[in-house]
């Protein structure tokens, strides 16, 4: 009788068997491993971010209180206001009008019966995260304009109303003071609340409350949320693009970025109204601001910690055209680019220039060294030419070496799309931003957008890009299987093409659960945890698997760009001495392939092989099942040059071959 052990080792063998004559029944995939072709640049596959579904303030910014200075149009926007008296005389917003333009607004508080009735309460960014055993440290700008005595009472109080973390603090003397307490929580609680309880009597002034958690990026005072931006860096990208996006631009000029406030100390930054505050009907977010606490340095900061190249995009002088479609006059330009001439020295100046001194001041004498600028976001149709022309002229005569980054619109194919490529290439523009937001089959039927793209013109950023599960703008767009690899079919037209296509970034990035105005999304979050989308994982996948140089990789004498299903891409890692390979199934039968390693060099046996898969395409991640769709790692063996691969229905496969 054949025995348990014999029986496997015959299947075994009858599926080796079975893999080779199907593989040898389609033509064998040529990788030739000893003619690398384009360089990939190291900042290949980045990340775009924009304040955009409380991405910034309630999301990767850790302050916990919204409108903290109550600089919103409604100043109570965020507080709830409890006092003993309900005469609204003892609740009061000031206005310091001229003596402090960027930050006017302060409260004056009244109390007369000194009970603790009388607190006012903070709701957060729909709620407050709070972790047990965390540290949170609480400020607060505070005076008693009348030598009042007054104590502060801290609490973090839960969604059932219990006390799950307390501080006191002695409020003393006339002049403005900065009043800090860090105090550890007793509980967890997704959407807790701050109260702040008024002890004593007389008349107390308070503005910039904050609420910061102990554990921010790198340790922090004031600083970012660490899971998020763990996210970010585990993703190793090559750039990071600030501040978007749409908010560049704003509903009109004067709701625009503007970069130089959003500097120095945090209490004279300007808040305004975010931009997708009222953007779409079905997500109206009237709470939502920019406090700009995480502003151009943060941004630099972000980049040199996760080790990305910085990539600013500047105001052209122009709002959304979407919306307003506002534009300075010609003649009127000039202030918008000095402000990139002085970005340039902030970001790259000696400590005691004009703009690197203020960089020193606020923490970093060293130069960020900026090597890349943008000019305009998503503008459109001559009078952005006009204006981006003059940008150019100014800008490389002091700094020939900064590259410039222009925008074609916001379609890859329409007739501004094609307006656009006739002015680019008058302007010897550096690296064009297009942008792509189609439906999935979009991205698999342009796989080979760049194949014959004139080698000659200019370089591609692919700043923008997200399959659209429903359509573009819908609030019910999904970051499903069937988008994410879609986008990876795509995505290997843009490795294989990377003397052309030089940068990629998917957007938007950050989604707030309870706050969202777009979708899909990189990276979802909620107060307390946060998750990489389907998306994601994909996007991880080729950033942290490019290589240094793109291989031939041919079936056919012809690149994988959807025969049979399949899409492909190869690369040579010259410093890992690693070839790489990237094959995406998008068919729901396995397909078994044959792959050549042409090469005079040893192949060694042990390989890596990463599988992202999933049987249905409308799959995806949640803050419920955050590794629903996750890569999966293992290890094969190699016979020589010959590769026989089982692509999964459905899957991106990621192959790392040594070779010495």
């Amino acid at each position: 009788m054949m025995t348990k052990k014999l029986i496997i080792i015959f299947f075994l063998i009858a599926v080796v068997f079975s893999l080779n004559s199907i593989a040898q029944n389609i033509q064998p995939i040529i990788v030739t491993v000893d003619k690398p072709k384009a360089e990939i640049k190291p900042e290949m596959w980045g990340i775009f971010f924009e304040d955009i579904n409380f991405g910034a303030d309630g999301g990767i910014y850790a302050e916990m209180i919204k409108n903290r200075s109550f600089e919103f149009a409604k100043p109570r926007t965020g507080w709830q206001v409890n006092l003993t008296s309900s005469d609204s005389s003892h609740f009061v917003i000031q206005n310091r009008g001229s003596l402090n333009q960027d930050n006017p607004r302060y409260v004056r508080i009244s109390i007369k019966d000194g009970t603790r009735k009388n607190f006012i309460s903070n709701s957060g960014f729909r709620g407050m995260g709070i972790k047990q055993n965390n540290k949170y440290n609480f400020s607060i700008m505070a005076s008693l304009p009348d030598e009042s005595n007054i104590k502060l009472r801290i609490e973090l109080i839960s969604q059932k109303g219990e006390k799950i973390g307390e501080a006191l603090i002695p409020i003393k003397g006339k002049d403005w003071k900065k009043y800090e307490i860090g105090f550890v929580a007793k509980a967890t609680d997704l959407k807790a609340s701050l109260k702040i309880s008024f002890e004593g009597t007389g008349v107390i002034d308070i503005d910039m409350v904050s609420l910061f958690p102990g554990d921010t990026w790198k340790g922090r005072p004031y600083g970012l949320r660490a899971d998020i931006v763990q996210l970010l860096a585990d993703l190793k990208p090559g750039f990071l693009r600030f501040p978007g996006g749409c908010i560049v631009e704003g509903y009109d000029l004067s709701l625009r970025y503007q970069w130089k406030k959003t500097i120095g100390n945090i209490e004279d930054r300007k808040t305004i109204i975010n931009r997708w505050n009222t953007e779409f009907a079905h997500r109206l977010t009237p709470d939502y601001y920019q406090s700009f606490g995480l502003g151009f340095f943060e941004y630099f900061q972000l980049a040199e910690d996760i080790g990305a190249e910085p990539l600013p995009i500047l105001n052209c002088g122009m709002a959304c055209q979407f919306n307003s479609a506002e534009v300075v006059p010609l003649v009127q330009l000039d202030p918008y680019i000095q402000d990139a001439i002085d970005l340039i020295e902030f970001a790259n100046g000696n400590a005691d220039s004009k703009w690197g001194k203020i960089r020193a001041q606020m923490g970093h004498p060293a130069p960020f060294n900026m090597k890349m600028l943008g000019i305009g976001n998503e503008q459109w149709g001559p009078q952005y030419f006009e204006r981006y022309n003059l940008f150019e002229k100014t800008i490389k005569a002091k700094y020939p070496n900064i590259t410039l980054v222009s925008g074609s619109g916001p379609q890859p194919d329409d007739e501004l799309f094609k307006f656009a490529v006739g002015e680019l290439k008058k302007t010897n523009a550096n690296i064009v931003d297009e942008h792509y937001y189609r439906p999935p089959v979009w991205f698999r039927d342009n796989a080979a957008r760049y194949d014959n793209y004139d080698r000659n013109s200019y370089k591609i950023f692919a700043g923008e890009y997200a399959a659209q599960s429903v359509f573009t703008c819908s609030p019910d767009n999904k970051n499903n299987w069937d988008c994410a690899l879609s986008e990876a079919a795509f995505m290997t037209g843009l490795e294989r093409n990377a003397d052309v296509v030089n940068m990629c970034s998917y957007a938007p990035l950050l989604a707030h659960v309870d706050g969202w105005q777009w979708t899909p999304d990189l990276i979802w979050f909620n107060n307390l945890t946060s998750y990489g989308s389907t998306n994601y994982y994909v996007q991880k996948l080729f950033s942290t698997n490019k290589g240094t140089h793109v291989l031939n990789m041919l079936q056919e004498n012809k690149p994988l760009t959807g025969q049979q299903g399949l899409y492909a891409t190869a690369a040579i890692d010259k410093q890992l001495n690693e070839i790489i390979l990237k094959l995406v199934n998008t068919t729901p039968n396995t397909q078994v392939r044959s792959i050549v390693l042409q090469t005079s060099r040893k192949i060694l046996p042990d390989a890596l092989i990463t599988i992202l898969k999933n049987e249905s395409l409308a799959g995806t991640n949640s803050i419920e099942n955050p590794d629903a769709i996750k890569p999966v790692d293992s290890k094969i063996k190699l016979k020589g040059k010959n590769v026989i691969l089982s692509l999964t229905p459905y899957s991106l496969t990621v192959v790392r071959i040594k070779v010495q």
